[in-house]
């Protein structure tokens, strides 16, 4: 039962990392004290989202840990359609997520930043963010030459995990917009499933090594060596 649950767990692994979706995220700072405003803004919004959007978005209040309070994330089409003349003036005329410069809605935004990536296939996007509240983000850029190694490296991260039984992270991977690199995004259903089991030493060292790691203590220090930049955060889903 252990190894067939082990083959399931790193099955999944490989599903979701499939960079084939494309994704739209934008990353949203609230002016003091507008940061609940806001929030019904967007979620207003979201309500609306059929009238100008294929996929719905979700939105993601920081807990802890980054300089941005709210992340809003959703699949689109293929770069030529979602950015067609059509879908263009769609998003435009509902004045909903994407507002025109100078609309009102900036007076109680301090910072945006907006990002295209590519992403996990959208079916298990749309499973995992109907299922689960808490999601654990990692926001990385690379150092000059080492963005190919860092995605084995994160690609690796989540053999081990297989290894270990733990679910997989979702890993996006800049198209156009950003200064970072890539992000993942590993789902929960509260701090207590964060946590996770215990799993003894030996089995995660086992693990780490079959996934191409020096060993479990090295993963962290090997990840460090490959980056300029790193935010960490966790956050709740709202609903």
């Amino acid at each position: 039962m252990r190894n067939i649950l082990r083959l399931l767990t790193l099955l999944f692994a490989t599903s979701v990392i499939a960079q084939d979706q494309l994704y739209k995220v934008s990353l949203l700072r609230a002016k003091p004290g507008e940061l609940l405003n806001l929030i019904d803004q967007i979620n207003e919004d979201i309500v609306k989202y059929e009238s100008y959007l294929e996929n719905k978005p979700y939105l993601l209040r920081h807990s802890q840990g980054d300089h941005w309070d709210l992340m809003l994330i959703h699949p689109i089409d293929q770069l030529s359609t979602y950015f067609s003349e059509d879908q263009t003036e769609r998003r435009t005329h509902s004045k909903t997520i994407e507002k025109p410069y100078g609309d009102s809605f900036y007076h109680i935004v301090s910072f945006q930043e907006e990002a295209i990536v590519k992403g996990p296939p959208i079916n298990a996007f749309i499973e995992s963010f109907e299922k689960y509240k808490l999601f654990h983000i990692e926001i990385f850029t690379a150092l000059a030459g080492k963005q190919d190694e860092l995605l084995d490296q994160r690609l690796a991260e989540n053999q081990f995990y297989a290894g270990i039984e733990h679910r997989p992270n979702f890993i996006f991977i800049r198209v156009l917009g950003p200064s970072w690199d890539n992000f993942t995004i590993g789902f929960y259903e509260d701090m207590h499933d964060f946590a996770g089991p215990e799993v003894s030493f030996e089995k995660e060292d086992e693990a780490a090594k079959e996934a191409g790691f020096d060993g479990v203590n090295y993963i962290g220090s090997y990840l460090r060596s490959l980056l300029a930049e790193h935010h960490d955060t966790l956050a709740w889903k709202i609903d």
